[in-house]
């Protein structure tokens, strides 16, 4: 008998065990003893209490929240371990099952039509049986123009994918093989491949031309009569049946949506794939990307099957994940798009196999009608952080896949205002099934392993958690600082040791960890201080958000990612330069918390130099508050600089400072009289 290999491999990293492991228990017994050291407080005879019980009370509840918060991310720390696949090993193109392709837009405005193209012909062109690959593009805006767009995506496509085929480029995006200065020729150098690459270039600028002169003689003369909230449902097949090239299947679907039917956003476009996919194509995998995530190397979808097709994977492994990344960002990620703590995700999500009914597209577009769902389960639960933890529960099975090559890569933002509404939006999903009778610590035991239960609930409550410990550390003990109350030990008691220990252990691991993931320390600085800015504005709007919808005052809401960039944005964001060009909802909390902690800081260094006559003993007192305030300040020095320094037209507005103005003292006023 012919020996069978193995497809895939799993390898422990026993090394990063041991190491997360001691640092988890060294770190907790600190906790333990910095919990020791807070309740003491409550237990002492009333008349050696000489502290407000209130504040102290206020900042013991801040740390044992973030406590909780850093015992949740240790689960995904608890056993780390990488993964090798074999492509070379799958069985023949005739033996592999079929793929169906979902690529998701919402907004022709914020979304551009070329790079949304780019990402359907990088599909198109990905390694494997063009029989057995189907691309659909779900256009939730209902544009004719976008459907215009798709069939010239299509016309290119048969001229790309053979190409990238013949000479073995292992670049599948046009628009980046073409704008890369990278030297992608495949195995060919000759005249031949030049002159074909040469044609290849014009038709591509060609196909550029035509895609923004569809959207630009779209929209100023048919904004009325396209409502991307009131339109019938469209389903087109693009491919024609006497073509003699062989590429995949395109699919443009559209469904139909109307004022008064609940949509589900972009988890119901995704309902209408399943089911319009289901009727023509029905393959047993899906491919689910954003419509900017180009597919970056052809063989991911060889390098999923790998896990399928393997004899030795269990019939219960529902998605392979790939790490989610991007094409954009900058040497200096202020505003920390890479997410290297916690990757988003692509998912190859597996559906029931079986063969295609080829319903007829008179049909099919009933499955995309608006009132299709009414009365059956179909998106009642529409939120793609509890898929997962559904079919985890279940008992489904999945992968987690980080090749050297990256795999899919996307547009981040560039910009302040668009990360901190994205992140705002990313909040509302995990926290609104924190909020309800899903959440991972009621509906999850039992039912999953410990690590796997506390991996879902630190995704779920980390926006919750984030805001209100932050909140708690940048207010609580300024206040207290500005009216001279200690909540820290003096700098001589060896209790102090405590809080140095817990601040040395999370500093020292957080950048150990950026280290070995290839970074610099900027990276650690950047994710520490957008981590703050983060918890006082997104996490907390995003909170608020789901809290007014629990309690029917509020509406949910979605608001696609704008994805066009702004080339002086780019270029403030390159130089590593914040746009402070946002809101004042955004602007108001962050200038507010910098406000409170300099006057805190200022206070006291003045009362400590000036005003107290025995200023050794005010530093030794107070210095735990001094220095995390200043800890804040310097760390925030960008939000300082756009404040005062800075005078280009991406500062912070005088108008958000002044009203931060009024904001600080306000709290300045109300807490004092409140903690004293």
């Amino acid at each position: 008998m012919e020996k069978s290999f193995p497809l895939h491999e799993c390898h422990v990293n026993k090394v990063t065990i041991i190491i997360n492991r001691t640092h988890a228990i060294l770190h907790s017994i600190a906790i333990l003893l910095l919990i020791h050291y807070r309740l003491s407080f409550f237990f002492q005879h009333p008349q050696n209490i000489t502290i407000p019980t209130l504040p102290w009370l206020l900042i013991f509840v801040s740390e044992l929240i973030l406590s909780f918060a850093w015992f949740l991310q240790q689960a995904c720390r608890w056993r780390p371990v990488y993964r090798t696949v074999f492509p070379e090993r799958l069985p023949a193109d005739d033996k592999l099952p079929a793929i169906d392709v979902f690529i998701c837009t919402a907004d022709p405005n914020k979304e551009p039509s070329v790079e949304v193209m780019n990402t359907v012909i990088s599909a198109m062109a990905l390694d494997y049986p063009p029989e057995k690959l189907h691309v659909y593009i779900s256009d939730d805006a209902g544009s004719d123009a976008t459907l215009r767009c798709t069939k010239e995506a299509w016309n290119f496509a048969k001229y790309w994918v053979p190409f990238r085929r013949k000479y073995g480029l292992v670049t599948a995006c046009p628009d980046v093989y073409f704008s890369s200065s990278e030297n992608d020729n495949g195995d060919y150098k000759g005249s031949e491949f030049k002159a074909e690459r040469k044609k290849m270039e014009e038709k591509y600028e060609i196909l550029k031309q035509r895609l923004r002169k569809i959207v630009e003689g779209h929209f100023p003369t048919n904004v009325a009569s396209n409502n991307t909230r009131d339109h019938p449902s469209v389903i087109e097949v693009i491919n024609k049946e006497e073509d003699e090239v062989k590429i995949p299947q395109l699919i443009y679907v559209s469904r139909e949506k109307r004022p008064s039917h609940n949509h589900n956003f972009k988890a119901g476009a995704l309902n209408v794939l399943l089911r319009v996919s289901a009727m023509i194509s029905n393959s047993p995998y899906i491919l689910a990307l954003d419509c900017d995530m180009y597919c970056n190397d052809p063989t991911s979808a060889r390098k999923a099957m790998c896990f399928y097709c393997d004899s030795q994977t269990p019939s219960s492994l529902a998605f392979v994940q790939f790490p989610q990344t991007f094409r954009n960002i900058s040497e200096d990620d202020i505003y920390d798009n890479q997410v290297r703590f916690a990757f988003k995700v692509d998912n190859w999500i597996f559906c029931k196999d079986g063969e295609s009914s080829r319903m007829s597209l008179e049909n099919a577009n009933i499955l995309a009608s608006c009132s299709y769902e009414n009365q059956t389960v179909w998106g009642s639960k529409a939120k793609d952080y509890f898929t997962g933890f559904n079919l985890h529960r279940k008992g489904w099975k999945s992968v987690y896949l980080n090749p050297e090559r990256l795999q899919f890569l996307g547009t981040s933002t560039t910009n302040f205002n668009d990360s901190l509404i994205q992140w705002t939006r990313w909040t509302s999903g995990p926290v609104t099934v924190a909020l309800s009778r899903f959440c991972p610590l009621i509906y999850g035991p039992l039912k999953m392993s410990l690590v796997q239960l506390l991996c879902y609930s630190e995704l779920a409550f980390m926006p919750l958690l984030n805001c209100l410990s932050l909140w708690g550390f940048a207010v609580i003990p300024q206040l207290c600082l500005f009216n001279g109350i200690p909540l820290y030990p003096k700098v001589s008691d060896p209790n102090f040791n405590i809080f140095s220990i817990i601040l040395v252990s999370s500093i020292s691991k957080s950048l150990y960890e950026v280290v070995t993931t290839g970074e610099q320390f900027k990276v650690w600085r950047n994710e520490w201080r957008i981590w703050m800015m983060r918890s006082v504005t997104s996490y907390t709007y995003g909170c608020l958000d789901v809290i007014l919808n629990k309690l029917g005052m509020k509406e949910a809401t979605f608001l696609p990612t704008n994805k066009v960039t702004d080339d002086e944005q780019v270029k403030l964001y390159e130089m590593g330069v914040f746009d402070f060009r946002t809101a004042t909802m955004f602007l108001a909390p962050l200038v507010t918390v910098i406000l409170i902690n300099i006057a805190a800081f200022v206070g006291a260094v003045v009362k400590a130099l000036v005003v107290d006559d025995d200023g050794d003993q005010y530093w030794e007192k107070m210095f735990g508050q001094m220095f995390l305030s200043f800890f804040i300040l310097i760390s925030n020095f960008a939000v300082i600089e756009g404040m005062i320094i800075r005078r280009d037209k991406a500062k912070i507005p005088l108008s958000s400072t002044l009203w931060s103005v009024v904001f600080s003292m306000f709290i300045l006023l109300i807490g004092s009289v409140i903690l004293c």
